[in-house]
């Protein structure tokens, strides 16, 4: 059984920084990919970034791009998003996912979910 645990969210005014992080226990597949999604009250969950653990392949959603990064640690199975410029529209709950193997931007690739971090980004 695959554990995700995140961690990193918070108040930051808008321009500022935050960084998230996501612990993963359990078996975990090289082919996988794990990826970030966010849910506001307002929206379905939608898709924020991705990475293949082998090779490390990352793909973002537009309105993230230039702004947000990916990245993972393998020695501890932890997956990072780096969240530059914030804006208050990236106020949301993000949920760490892993799981996918053939289209990590949908979200029923994933088969493991974290219990998500709000982030809240004032104006």
């Amino acid at each position: 059984q695959v554990r995700l645990v995140e961690s990193g969210g918070g108040l930051v005014q808008a321009g500022g920084s935050l960084r998230l992080a996501c612990a993963a226990s359990g078996y975990l597949r090289n082919n996988y990919s794990s990826g970030w999604f966010r849910q506001t009250p307002e929206k379905e969950r939608e898709f924020v970034a991705a990475i293949r653990w082998t090779g490390g392949n990352t793909v973002y959603a537009d309105s993230v791009k230039g702004r947000f990064t990916i990245s993972r640690y393998g020695a501890d199975n932890t997956v990072y998003l780096q969240m530059n410029g914030l804006k208050p529209e990236d106020t949301a709950v993000y949920y760490c996912a892993t799981g996918a193997l053939l289209r990590p931007t949908r979200r029923n690739e994933y088969s493991y979910w974290g219990r998500g971090t709000q982030v809240t980004v004032s104006s």
